[in-house]
């Protein structure tokens, strides 16, 4: 899962980047509003921790901009003011929660659990299943029958969004925006290769469920017979 975090105390950022990375989320900082807003309305975030004060565009004019233009992407307002009517204003503006800085990190993560439960996002402590194939993605662990093998992060993203989005065709487009950000300089053969590890290991684990290429469009899941 990708996060965005849009907070402009540069070391708060970066010991939530740290943090998150360590439960093998993927993760972009920013630290203005203009630029967390650019981040955010790529779509590409399963959910966005965001500062209410920060320079250029404060946290609850994003938010405002992100729903009026349909973006639904669960977000959680992070603030060091932890007056009522603060709390108030992000909610009343379609955020899914809030959290008053100084905060614990377990808590953090349990509210970000059930920001994306309440979406039907289904978190990296939970197995995802398809066919004969299970996906912890918290240990980056892929079991068939009983045998397991490691995945490397971005084969667990793959596999994740591959497996999310069920009879789906999953583009190379997206999966670079999902797996690299919507910024990275990575190109298809970067998918293909992940593809290609993927693929290898499912055959190694005598996996039924197979990655098709479906020609110009991308690749779906298919469980076979």
């Amino acid at each position: 899962m990708r996060i965005l975090i849009v907070e402009d105390e540069l070391h708060l950022a970066e010991a939530l980047t740290q943090i998150l990375k360590k439960q093998n989320y993927s993760v972009d900082a920013v630290h203005d509003g203009s630029a967390g807003l650019d981040y955010a309305m790529s779509g590409i975030y399963d959910l966005i921790l965001l500062d209410i004060m920060m320079p250029e565009l404060d946290g609850i004019s994003v938010l405002k901009k992100l729903r009026s233009e349909g973006n639904a992407t669960p977000v959680i307002m992070l603030t060091a003011k932890g007056e009522l009517p603060d709390k108030v204003a992000g909610l009343d503006y379609g955020a899914d929660d809030y959290i008053a800085k100084p905060f614990a990190s377990e808590e953090l993560l349990a509210r970000m659990r059930a920001a994306l439960r309440r979406k039907g996002e289904v978190m990296p402590e939970d197995a995802l299943k398809l066919g004969d194939v299970e996906l912890n993605t918290s240990m980056l662990k892929l079991s068939v029958k009983g045998k397991e093998i490691k995945l490397n992060l971005k084969e667990s993203e793959l596999l994740e969004l591959l497996i999310t989005r069920k009879q789906a065709v999953t583009s190379k487009e997206l999966i670079i925006e999902k797996l690299w950000g919507f910024d990275s300089e990575a190109e298809y053969n970067n998918v293909e290769v992940y593809i290609s590890f993927l693929r290898k290991k499912l055959s190694f684990l005598g996996s039924s469920v197979r990655i098709t290429t479906i020609r110009s469009v991308g690749y779906v899941l298919e469980v076979t017979s």
